[in-house]
């Protein structure tokens, strides 16, 4: 039954690409309008492409580095698995195709949803919405194939350990590898991506909006088609490759838990079955994300909060379609204790749906938080961002009792209440996150909508659709930027928990790096205990992974310093490229005659190739800070101090990615809600304030924030990969 059942994983992977495939070509057959309209998304298109090609030539070589690296650890020293570096390349290769892939289908639709709109508020719904779903599907899709294949490969290849379940502790340490191949391209891409976006927008809004007083995505702006050029590259293919990895690597990191803890408690048939649990699991995610996908439709009447409940409504259903489907699968899978283990899963859905719905009152103007923004610009900018500063400061109390609750909850539950069995407790929390990123499917596609909903905002501007047309455009370009920062919430929730699921594997890569190097017992207190048997607590023992160890101390307060310096490096990034960007446009305000006027056309390519080259140039070092950092403090620190670094920066990076990301979609939708007629309007003082209040929030909620998530799975995952090498230098 076990392996029959196992290919419903692979089955289901092949069924998100196809309806994904089918979402796209239903998509592509629709009209794109007029040869204005054409005009404009082909040259998005174009300069999202080139970006990209060019993102990708240097990740390759960073990629190839490591890979050399990996290949001279397994194969010169013999302290990592041979087959960890082709792992870490395929990993890259699949969340840099998910994020391509999202990338190529979002910028053909922008137009097609603009030229929708023409017609119907519900036409362009549904365009832009099931061409996000093409993202959603395309991620769980191709991470469940990506899962699918390194597990029979290395369940053929790999030998039967010397004790009965070894096998299996080594295959799934083993597939961890090519999350941190996903972890590595998805840093590269949202930082990358968010300092090109950024930089384009903050240009656009600060000469265009406050200083020429022109509307936004106004075709005299020529930083305009970097912007739409921006949400791309950024939202979508950034958010794609973020979520792939987070999704593999909530999967995997649960799989390699449950591994361990039945190996140690010596039961290898129910061992099986818990490294099958996650991976059905989100097999089962996948079907009913598709159900909750068709259901979203609205009607023209329809508010911001009756768009909300649209969206909502497909994502609330694929939930409660998932807790049955959960608590079926796990129950025909045989698992011991698996109606616990569904109720773990409830647990992570629950989590994900009050942080998404928390956000979503930070977030939007519906409420009063947002408003209350909105209404601080009528004493200036500064008022503004004091105010959304707070706000973000406030909101991060729900996600975190959230996060703390479903930890508690999660482990008590799945151990029954027994405090003492750390492996089981920690497997249970696993299973949270996997429920939590079950609805990926949907959850993605509502997130991806975003800058869709965006661009055809952008089209209907420049080609000069019409007020009505324009409106519906505003509406679901304001639905957008909640359904965003709602995604971005999600995305960092869930990274709490797959950091503590990643942390405790790590433990488990010791076990196996110690028995790779030859040593077979740990001195405990003045007792010998096998490695192979050895607890939670006992490798804790051994290591004094105490709070009275300076190391462990040393790398909690390094953890934490690694939150605020990535985002003082990429906030700076943004802040000198949006720089360039903002004399750029002056200058071409200033020289070109006729641009305001609306008798000569802005140098478009111009600010393109600025946003492109910052990006390249100031995504390095911010990345590679995130694989070097854990590496220095494995040497110098032991793995004690690895694991103060993970732990502190797990506390400090997901408080202060929930604090930033709000804040952020604060700032923006308090300009929105201004530029829906409050407050005095578009153009008004009080709009001017709002707009430099989001100009702020522009990095905060697109950059810096996002890509904390990301930080703290990397350093993990390059924890994971060097486990050997640190346990090997440690004796040395």
């Amino acid at each position: 039954m076990v392996i029959q059942l196992f290919w419903l994983v692979p089955a289901a992977s092949v069924l998100a690409l196809l309806f994904a495939w089918h979402f796209y070509r239903s998509m592509k057959r629709q009209s794109e309008g007029t040869e204005r309209m054409q005009h404009i998304a082909a040259a998005v298109r174009k300069g999202a492409m080139s970006y990209l090609k060019q993102q990708y030539k240097v990740v390759s070589l960073v990629f190839m580095a490591l890979a050399v690296i990996f290949g001279i650890m397994a194969y010169g020293f013999h302290v990592q698995n041979a087959w960890v570096p082709v792992a870490f390349l395929t990993g890259g290769f699949f969340s840099g195709l998910a994020g391509f892939l999202g990338m190529k289908t979002a910028t053909a639709a922008s137009a097609r949803t603009a030229q929708a709109a023409r017609t119907s508020l519900n036409g362009g719904l549904r365009i832009a919405f099931r061409s996000g779903a093409v993202m959603g599907l395309v991620v769980v899709g191709l991470g469940l194939l990506d899962i699918s294949f390194w597990y029979l490969l290395l369940h053929a290849v790999t030998p039967e350990g010397s004790l009965p379940g070894a096998k299996l502790c080594v295959i799934t340490t083993t597939m961890l590898t090519f999350g941190m191949g996903a972890s590595t391209q998805a840093l590269f891409a949202r930082v990358g991506g968010g300092i090109y976006t950024k930089a384009a927008d903050v240009g656009a809004d600060l000469v265009g909006k406050v200083e020429a007083d022109i509307p936004e995505d106004d075709p005299r702006n020529p930083a305009t088609i970097a912007d739409n050029v921006g949400d791309n590259v950024g939202d979508v293919a950034g958010m794609g490759a973020d979520l792939y990895e987070s999704y593999c690597g909530s999967i995997l990191a649960t799989a390699s838990l449950g591994a361990a803890a039945y190996m140690l408690a010596g039961d290898v048939h129910m061992q099986l079955r818990a490294v099958m649990a996650p991976m059905l699991v989100a097999a089962v995610g996948i079907v009913l994300s598709l159900v909750g996908i068709f259901a979203v439709r609205t009607d023209e009447r329809a508010d911001m909060r009756r768009l909300l409940r649209a969206l909502s409504s497909g994502t609330m259903l694929s939930s409660l379609l998932i807790v049955a489907g959960a608590f079926g699968v796990l129950w025909l899978l045989g698992l011991d204790k698996w109606w616990q283990m569904g109720l773990t899963v409830v647990v992570g859905l629950a989590v994900g749906t009050i942080i998404g719905q928390a956000t979503e009152y930070y977030t939007s103007q519906s409420y009063a938080p947002t408003r209350r923004v909105s209404e601080s610009g009528q004493t200036g900018a500064a008022t503004v961002i004091i105010s959304g500063l707070g706000l973000g400061m406030l909101s991060t109390a729900v996600p975190v009792v959230a996060v703390v609750g479903g930890i508690i909850a999660s482990y008590l539950i799945a151990t029954g209440g027994e405090l003492a069995n750390v492996s089981m407790g920690l497997y249970g929390i696993g299973m949270a996150a996997v429920g939590m990123l079950s609805t990926l499917g949907i959850t993605l596609a509502t997130d991806a909508y975003g800058p869709i909903a965006d661009n055809a905002g952008g089209n209907a501007e420049m080609s000069g659709l019409g007020e009505e047309v324009r409106h519906r455009t505003d509406a679901l370009d304001s639905l957008g930027n909640t359904t965003a920062a709602t995604g971005k919430g999600f995305a960092i929730g869930s990274a709490a928990l797959t950091g503590l699921a990643l942390l405790a594997s790590y433990v488990e890569e010791v076990r196996i790096g110690l028995e790779r190097i030859g040593q077979h017992t740990l001195d405990v207190g003045g007792r010998s205990v096998a490695v192979s048997q050895a607890t939670m607590q006992d490798f804790m023992a051994y290591y004094d992974v105490t709070l009275i160890n300076p190391k462990v101390l040393s790398g909690m307060f390094l953890g934490a310093m690694m939150a605020f310096l990535f985002c003082g490096l990429t906030m700076n990034a943004v802040g000198r490229a949006a720089g360039k960007m903002v004399d750029e446009v002056r200058r071409q305000f200033r020289e070109i005659k006729g641009i305001l006027s609306g008798t000569a056309e802005p140098d478009y390519g111009r600010c393109v190739m600025i946003s492109t080259r910052a990006a390249q140039h100031e995504m390095v070092w911010p990345s590679l800070l995130a694989i070097i950092v854990p590496i220095g403090v494995g040497l110098v620190f032991g793995v004690s101090g690895v694991l103060g670094l993970l732990i502190g920066g797990l506390s400090a990076g997901f408080v202060l990615a929930v604090f930033m990301a709000n804040a952020g979609g604060a700032w923006d939708n308090a300009k929105k809600y201004v530029e829906e007629g409050h407050f005095g309007g578009k153009g008004s003082d009080v709009h001017k304030a709002t707009v430099v209040g989001d100009t702020v929030g522009d990095p905060f909620k697109d950059t810096s924030g996002p890509s904390l998530n990301i930080l703290i799975k990397l350093m993990s995952m390059v924890s994971i990969v060097m486990a050997g090498l640190t346990v090997t230098w440690s004796l040395v």
